[in-house]
C-alpha cells in the first residue's frame, strides 16, 4: 500500500460534476468565469443536478419549487430560541437545524430517486431561511418569511436584514453564490458522499458536510480572514503585521490551495466587487488593505489568494455579519452536496480506504493483576 497523507494526489472516484484542470474551474463543462459573469445561481443549481443549463420553462419550475419549499417547520424556529444563543456559533446551529429538519420530513428514510430528489429541493430551499432565521433569533428579532417573488440571492439578503437589497449587494451576492457552489472533491463532499455511500439519507449527508465545513481549514477560512482585516485596523499596520506573521511561520488565511498551483481562478472575481462594494460603503481601505496583504504574500511565498480572501470584505460590505460567513458558503455549496450525493445514490459503492498500521506488534495479553 502506498501512504498519502491528507490523500492529496489520489483519485477517489468518477464525477461529472465538476473539474480543476490546469487551474481552470468547471461546472459540468462550463468556465466559472462564464458562470460568474452570467448565470443566476437557480441556473447553477439546476446545471449541477441535471448536467444541463434550463430552458425558461425548467428555470420557472424549479425556481418556484424552491419558493414554495422555503419556509421552515415553526418547530425549528422555536427549537433555535432554546439555543445557549451567545455561545452558539452559527454553523452549530445550521448542523443543528438541518439534522432537525429530516424528523419533520415525512420522506427522509425513503431512499427512492423521486424522493430523494425532492429531498434535495427542500433543502436547498431551506438552507437560507435557516441561516437567516437563527442571525435574528439571536438579537432578539423575529425571522422574516422569504418572499415568492424575489430570487435566491435577494431573498437570502432580504430575510436577513427586512429590507428589500439593491442591485448590486443582489449581484455581488449571487456572484457568491454561484462561485462557491461546487468545488469537485473537497473535503466536505467528499464528507458528504463517504455518509451516504453506506445508504444514509440524504439529511445525513448533508449534515456531515456541513460538519467539514466548520472547520477553519475548509469553510471557515472566510472569517479568519475578516478577523484578520478587523485586527490589522488600517493600512499603515499591514506591512509590519504580516511580515511578522511570515517571520514566525504562523498561516495567513485566505491564501494558497491544495490543487491551484498558478491561482485560484474564482478570487478574481470577488476582488472585482470588493472593490465596487467597499468604495460604495465609504469603506475602501477593506479593499486597499487586502490588496497589499495579497501584495506581500503572493510576493514574498507565491502563493496568490484563493476565494474565501476577499469574499470576507465582500460579505463584510453586504453587512453581515462575520461569523455568519461560513453558514453563506454552506448556503450555496449545499447545491453541490446535493449533486454529489444524488451521483452516489446512483452508482454506489461503500467508500472504506485502509490505513498503514504504525503502532506496536505481538503483544500478548497480561492479566491486570500482573501489570506495573
Amino acid at each position: 500500500m502506498t501512504v498519502t497523507r491528507g490523500l492529496e494526489g489520489v483519485v477517489a472516484t468518477t464525477s461529472s460534476i465538476s473539474s480543476i484542470i490546469d487551474d481552470t474551474l468547471t461546472y459540468v463543462g462550463y468556465n466559472i468565469d462564464d458562470l460568474a459573469e452570467n448565470a443566476t445561481f437557480e441556473e447553477v443549481i439546476y446545471l449541477l443536478w441535471h448536467r444541463k443549463l434550463p430552458n425558461e420553462a425548467e428555470l420557472e419550475n424549479l425556481t418556484n419549487e424552491l419558493a414554495e419549499n422555503a419556509t421552515l417547520p415553526q418547530e425549528v424556529i422555536e427549537h433555535f430560541k432554546m439555543y445557549p444563543i451567545n455561545k452558539v456559533h452559527p454553523m452549530g446551529a445550521l448542523r443543528t437545524a438541518v439534522s432537525l429538519l429530516a424528523l419533520y420530513d415525512e420522506e427522509a428514510d425513503i431512499m427512492e430517486p423521486e424522493a430523494n430528489y425532492r429531498k434535495a429541493i427542500r433543502l436547498q430551499a431551506k438552507m437560507p431561511t435557516i441561516v437567516t432565521a437563527f442571525a435574528r433569533i439571536r438579537k432578539g428579532l423575529e425571522p422574516v418569511a422569504p418572499r415568492k417573488d424575489l430570487g435566491f440571492a435577494a431573498n437570502f439578503l432580504y430575510m436577513l436584514t427586512g429590507k428589500e437589497p439593491e442591485a448590486i449587494a443582489i449581484e455581488a451576492f449571487n456572484k457568491a453564490l454561484v462561485l462557491h457552489a461546487d468545488h469537485e472533491l473537497n473535503a466536505s463532499t467528499f464528507t458528504a458522499r463517504v455518509c451516504v455511500a453506506t445508504l444514509s439519507d440524504v439529511y445525513s449527508g448533508i449534515t456531515s458536510a456541513i460538519g467539514a465545513l466548520k472547520g477553519p481549514l475548509h469553510g471557515g477560512a472566510n472569517e479568519a480572514v475578516m478577523k484578520m482585516l478587523s485586527e490589522i485596523g488600517s493600512l499603515e499596520n499591514v506591512e509590519p503585521y504580516v511580515r511578522e506573521k511570515l517571520n514566525n511561520r504562523e498561516k495567513i488565511m485566505g491564501f494558497g490551495h491544495r490543487v491551484y498551483r498558478k491561482g485560484d481562478p474564482r478570487a478574481k472575481h470577488l476582488r472585482i466587487m470588493s472593490e465596487k462594494l467597499t468604495k460604495l460603503t465609504g469603506e475602501p481601505h477593506w479593499y486597499e488593505m487586502s490588496r497589499k496583504i495579497e501584495s506581500i504574500v503572493t510576493g514574498e511565498k507565491k502563493l496568490p489568494p484563493n476565494v474565501d480572501f476577499y469574499s470576507a470584505s465582500v460579505y463584510h460590505s453586504l453587512g453581515i455579519d462575520h461569523d455568519l460567513f461560513t453558514p453563506i458558503f454552506a448556503v450555496s455549496r449545499v447545491s453541490g452536496w446535493l449533486a454529489h450525493i444524488l451521483e452516489q445514490y446512483d452508482n454506489n459503492r461503500l467508500i472504506r480506504p485502509r490505513a498503514e498500521y504504525t503502532g506496536p506488534g505481538k503483544q500478548t495479553y497480561v492479566p491486570i493483576s500482573e501489570r506495573s
